[in-house]
């Protein structure tokens, strides 16, 4: 903000994160975000994350953050503080929050740290519009080419999202319903496709941060139609298929 305006600035939020005090530490994860090896859950203090893997974590975090509402749209969040909630420096946290601005969850605040992004309806209603576009045609191909048991294989991953559904638990979901899209893309082998459309989504999943908390039964009537669309696609159900995929993604504008 330029010198002698009156414009108050916002104030730089400290955010404590809520998966601070859970089962699985911070540092429990790779930088894929798949678990690693149990940790003791004693707390305070945080194990200090190893230094290979220090960027992928935080992102991970960061990500889960965004997606459960911990850090709330239109709010600034300063580097330093975060680092030293993590007892990492700021270097990594700050090339973390620089992905996340690139994925569209962030924005730069000049010497203050980072602002959430906010989502308007009409922002949510054109990344589905255009998530339609992308993901129903590519779907519709494949289901004609891609044998039963390669959808098969994509079966644990509509379980994850179920599962993690039906603990309500909102970042879970996100993470498993984006596996599930990616995974499904990828069949396609378009390599840019499937980075696309993944960006797309992790783009819709931001403007979760801000809204009230889903109901659980809200999580399982979508998670239950990445399980009905491989239901139909082994069937060979093309009518069935297109009608699930039309409707999920158009309710992708709604749902967060």
């Amino acid at each position: 903000m330029e010198q002698g305006t009156a414009e108050p600035q916002p104030e730089t939020r400290m955010w404590l994160p809520a998966q601070a005090a859970s089962a699985e530490p911070y540092g429990a994860r790779d930088h894929d975000g798949v678990p690693a090896a149990a940790a003791p859950c004693a707390r305070p203090p945080r194990p200090r994350p190893r230094r290979h893997s220090v960027r992928g974590q935080v992102l991970d975090a960061l990500r889960r953050a965004l997606t459960a509402g911990e850090l709330l749209p239109g709010e600034v969040y300063s580097a330093p503080v975060l680092a030293e909630r993590y007892g990492v420096s700021a270097t990594p946290v700050r090339e973390a929050m620089q992905q996340l601005a690139g994925e569209g969850a962030v924005e730069v605040a000049p010497n203050r740290g980072f602002r959430v992004c906010e989502r308007s309806s009409r922002d949510l209603a054109e990344l589905s519009e255009v998530r339609t576009m992308l993901e129903l045609p590519a779907l519709l191909r494949l289901a004609r080419a891609v044998p039963a048991e390669r959808w098969e294989e994509l079966r644990p991953l509509a379980e994850d999202g179920v599962a993690a559904a039906a603990r309500g638990d909102r970042a879970g979901y996100a993470e498993a319903d984006h596996a599930f899209h990616q995974a499904l893309i990828a069949l396609t082998g378009n390599r840019r496709l499937t980075q696309v459309t993944g960006d797309l989504l992790r783009r819709a999943q931001w403007s979760a941060g801000g809204g009230g908390r889903p109901r659980t039964a809200d999580l399982l009537a979508d998670a239950s139609e990445h399980t009905a669309l491989l239901d139909a696609l082994i069937a060979q159900e093309y009518a069935v298929v297109e009608r699930i995929a039309r409707t999920h993604l158009s309710a992708a504008r709604h749902r967060h």
